[in-house]
């Protein structure tokens, strides 16, 4: 592995700068703003989108879409400005290698600044695997520009034409005369220019990449090895007071009484009680949790009888009407051309987030201003809301982002910034607000619980003629259809935030690839069972019914490196293939199982991915191994626990997360295409992953297990389920 470094600044030592400053810290050099074209266009098919839209800040205002600001330094340094964030998906190193590709400098040279809502334009959030294909292209867009512009200075100060000039670690000279050259240090120094190219410049061709393609050590492993990187609990400032919340014991409770006479005797302690919010808060978190314990408070609990059991029944009561897309063909006549017909319903309850970090902020007041830190992945949504919280205007909310410890889309969301912010606001001193595990599954955004009803058709050579496809409070994301159907319709009911109707016990929100799960899931799970009936390998099957190129190129490539033989399911062999497209990358995985009594242990998985240039493999790898991981949790083991309103899993003793005694061999196969411009791989990995493991049960057993997570109960009733029939 190459060792080269960039940086990336401390937005925790940033505090001394504001709005005034922005300008004076850029001092002089050559300044490019560029776009990344429509918020909302960015969003169709994730089923989100912007919540609000501000300004370039410290510009005057700007256009809402300006999304990167991009600064040749008067030393020849390169500072990239970002609304992005880091989550550990290291996304801040792969951004600078292509700002340092396009521009012509090392990538030594490049420090990245993100989510920091003084100092970067806004942008709408890190989700979705957008950070590289949609702000990444517009940030190697933006750098071809700025060396367009440098190259013009230059051909004026070296008096030879652009054609003549070559570009190299920043320095420009020319072709046939290496010594004849000017840095971009010299061509910046003393003045601010915003000239504009006659014609946009292309980006690098990948033949000609040097710092694309390589993957050097990440920019941020220093500090997060040796300890040094700072989270929002991290943040200390003279004065901190650490608040702990009254919180109620079920969603939808009210308060009725709270007796806080007793936490008022302890000394040091501040109580608060305004407008129903009720904290203590103390110098030391120890004593702000003696002294919340100490409240005496009585809730009216709402019964509520939605369970895990029932859930599904109540989703499906009154769904909102269905929203029709993919309309092809005749289903009438698709159903007539089918010698076998199937219909399936397939489930899968609540997921928490569990992020390792809870959610943390930390708000120091300065009149009638605020600075935030904030575990969050959408910075400048927050500033809004916590600017309406205390009253503020936005401009006078400053959200600094520092590293954040995962969000898988839960950090989206930051009600605790509020919090903090409101406390900060009535003590006049600087508060943290930091959740505890328990808090961190209430008041998550779970991941919804969801439904796929199926009913396809196979004709007697094995072809698909038939797909009538239903899905409940998932939305559309990877449902799309990628197989030759001639007779389709999908039909989403109430999309994935429930339609605008109030269907869920409690608050759900985005959950790593919002919805894809359950709908890879489900069509892959439906296509093996099509295939089994059909008397074909599940692979031949796939492959005879897409004439998608790329999809069959990552199924045969898995195929090729899995070693993979052909044969009918159920083989007794425990291997499952499923296949998927998110982010406008594809996937394919096979899984190779054993079962002992109904619980599953996956021995290998392979994943083959076509995700357009690959940035830098190593972290693209990465990705790819952390989403089998990940998806191994939704496959086997995740699922909330509660009654009602009333939540009832607390900690990890309650929500089993994939343990190291759970991983499997992974092997993940980046497949090149140089054709297409770099796309998602934060999400892609995660989707198939469900599907390829619920298919390997099958295999080996010859049950059909129809919902997540394949507990052994089960995966044990569908066994005896089988021997019934």
């Amino acid at each position: 592995m190459e060792v080269q470094k960039s940086k990336a600044i401390d937005n925790s030592k940033l505090d001394d700068f504001g709005r005034r400053d922005f300008m004076r810290l850029l001092g002089g050099g050559v300044i490019v703003f560029f776009s990344v074209g429509s918020p909302a266009s960015a969003y169709q098919g994730l089923g989100q989108g912007p919540r609000g839209m501000g300004g370039m800040p410290g510009m005057g205002g700007g256009a809402a879409d300006l999304n990167a600001y991009l600064k040749i330094g008067e030393d020849g340094k390169v500072t990239v400005f970002s609304g992005k964030i880091e989550q550990g998906q290291a996304n801040t190193t792969a951004l600078a290698q292509m700002a340092a590709e396009d521009l012509g400098v090392s990538l030594d040279s490049i420090t990245m600044v993100m989510g920091d809502t003084d100092l970067c334009p806004w942008d709408m959030g890190t989700f979705g695997s957008m950070s590289i294909r949609v702000y990444g292209a517009a940030l190697r867009s933006a750098a071809a520009e700025a060396k367009g512009i440098l190259l013009e200075m230059a051909a004026e100060q070296l008096k030879t034409p652009k054609t003549q000039l070559s570009v190299e670690n920043g320095v420009i000279f020319v072709t046939a005369d290496k010594k004849t050259q000017v840095t971009f240090a010299q061509l910046a120094k003393g003045q601010k220019i915003t000239r504009k190219l006659d014609q946009k410049p292309e980006v690098k061709p990948a033949s000609q990449f040097t710092v694309i393609g390589k993957s050097p050590v990440r920019v941020d492993a220093g500090e997060k090895v040796t300890g040094k990187a700072k989270f929002s609990g991290d943040i200390r400032i003279q004065g901190l007071l650490y608040a702990k919340l009254l919180r109620p014991p079920a969603h939808g409770a009210t308060l009725k009484s709270a007796d806080t006479s007793a936490a008022e005797k302890i000394p040091g302690v501040t109580i608060v009680n305004q407008d129903g919010l009720i904290a203590v808060l103390s110098a030391d978190p120890e004593t702000s949790e003696k002294a919340l314990s100490a409240i005496k408070a009585e809730f009216t609990v709402p019964e509520g009888d939605v369970t895990n059991e029932t859930i599904f029944d109540h989703l499906l009561k009154t769904p909102p009407k269905p929203q029709q897309t993919e309309k092809k063909g005749n289903l009438a006549d698709g159903e007539k051309s089918s010698s076998s017909v199937f219909e399936h319903t397939y489930l899968n309850g609540y997921g928490a987030h569990a992020s390792i970090e809870t959610h943390t902020a930390c708000a120091k007041p300065d009149g009638d201003k605020m600075t935030v830190w904030i575990s969050t992945q959408a910075p400048f949504t927050n500033q809004g809301e916590i600017a309406r919280a205390v009253g503020f205007d936005s401009k006078n909310v400053r959200v600094i982002t520092p590293f954040v410890g995962g969000g898988f889309g839960g950090k989206s969301s930051a009600p605790q910034a509020a919090e903090a912010a409101r406390l900060a606001k009535i003590t006049g001193k600087p508060v943290q607000v930091s959740y505890s595990r328990a808090e961190e599954f209430f008041y998550d955004g779970y991941r919804p619980a969801a439904i796929v009803k199926i009913k396809s058709g196979v004709d007697s050579a094995g072809k698909m003629c038939l797909w009538d496809y239903h899905v409940y409070y998932a939305g559309t994301r990877a449902a799309e259809q990628f197989y030759d159907v001639p007779n389709n319709l999908m039909s989403s009911y109430g999309g994935l935030f429930g339609g605008g109707a109030n269907v869920h016990p409690f608050n759900t929100s985005t959950w790593r690839a919002p919805g894809a799960n359950i709908n890879v899931f489900a069509r892959e799970s439906q296509i093996d069972i099509m295939a089994a009936k059909a008397k074909m390998d599940p692979l031949e099957f796939r492959l005879k019914n897409t004439s998608d190129a790329r999809m069959r190129r990552v199924l045969q490539t898995a195929a090729e490196r899995f070693g993979y033989k052909s044969a009918v399911g159920p083989s007794r062999r425990g291997i499952g293939i499923a296949c998927g497209i998110d982010a406008e990358t594809y996937v394919a995985e096979i899984a190779e199982i054993q079962i002992d009594n109904g619980k599953v242990k996956v021995k290998r998985i392979v994943a083959a991915q076509d995700m357009g240039v690959v940035i830098n493999p190593e972290g693209a790898k990465m990705q790819l191994e952390g989403c089998i991981m990940m998806g191994l949790g939704y496959t086997l083991s995740e699922e909330l626990n509660y009654k009602g309103g009333k939540i009832l899993t607390t900690n990890f003793g309650d929500y089993q997360l994939p343990r190291f005694s759970m991983l499997p061999e992974i092997e993940a196969v980046l497949i090149k295409n140089d054709e297409l411009t770099a796309k998602g791989g934060g999400e892609p990995g995660i989707v198939p992953v469900g599907a390829a493991v619920g298919n390997a049960i099958f295999d080996a057993t010859g049950a059909r297990v129809f919902q997540m997570p394949f507990t052994p109960e089960r995966i044990n009733k569908a066994i005896k389920d089988m021997g019934k029939a």
